[in-house]
């Protein structure tokens, strides 16, 4: 959600390794921003290819993903439905290709995922913890000779700025993400919605920057007598549409629970 922010998180990328593919799904929205993006990644020369968070249960979508066949799996960023609701479908589409997410819930026909790397699709893709967006969000970084990329997920989109999904989502757990993201400069980052950005670091600084701000604003707003996460919306997330105030109070309860506010 992209709160008092709706440009881009950073310079967008000009070009993309050859063995990048985005297929977008036709599910644009507030949250979704163009639709969620499904990547598709195969070096050159391999048989087979690796998609990335199938995304919703599109018929059409899930056609034009299976049209990229042969693939060797499925990985999952993090389960939000609009990342996986596709993924039993594109599962049986391409011939139970296993569907691995961390959460064995969104696992299908194979084992979670883990932290490490492995070599498929003739490349080389390291899972890297990224909580705080969810409990199982991950980013990919994908290496292919001197190309890299890093597949962020809802962790860092390429326009706007995400939730902190609150329970399940914590902000702390979400700022050490970002501060590791932020060493990977130079990279890519290829988000779950929106364009794909040139420095994955520098997007990385950005989305720390603006969480600090934000902490600073829900600080003086509990200062002047804020008690409650609507209370805190209200004044912080004056100037966003009333519509979206909903998932804002997810990050401000986020917000509270990282400053230690006690909420009823």
């Amino acid at each position: 959600m992209g709160g008092h922010v709706t440009g881009a998180a950073g310079a967008l990328a000009d070009e993309l390794p050859g063995w990048v593919t985005l297929l977008r799904a036709p599910n644009p929205g507030p949250m979704t921003l163009d639709g969620t993006n499904t990547w598709v990644l195969r070096a050159p020369d391999a048989e087979q290819a690796v998609v990335v968070d199938p995304g919703p249960a599109d018929e059409e979508h899930l056609a034009a993903i299976a049209a990229h066949g042969p693939v060797e799996s499925v990985l999952i960023t993090h389960g939000h439905p609009d990342h996986t609701e596709g993924s039993a479908r594109v599962h049986e589409l391409l011939g139970g290709a296993p569907v691995r997410a961390v959460d064995p819930a969104h696992t299908i026909g194979g084992e979670p995922l883990a932290a490490g790397a492995a070599l498929a699709a003739g490349l080389t893709i390291r899972v890297v913890p990224t909580p705080g967006h969810t409990a199982d969000s991950v980013c990919f970084l994908v290496e292919h000779g001197d190309e890299r990329v890093v597949l962020t997920g809802d962790t860092i989109l390429g326009r706007g700025t995400t939730v902190v999904a609150h329970p399940d989502g914590h902000l702390g757990d979400y700022l050490s993400s970002l501060e590791l993201l932020s060493t990977y400069r130079g990279i890519p980052a290829l988000p779950g919605h929106g364009p794909a950005l040139a420095d994955c670091g520098a997007a990385a600084d950005f989305y720390l920057a603006h969480r600090r701000a934000r902490l600073d604003q829900v600080r003086a707003a509990v200062a002047e007598g804020a008690t409650t996460a609507p209370e805190v919306v209200a004044r912080v997330y004056a100037d966003v549409d009333r519509s979206l105030w909903w998932a804002a109070e997810w990050s401000v309860r986020a917000q509270l629970e990282y400053l230690g506010v006690e909420q009823p």
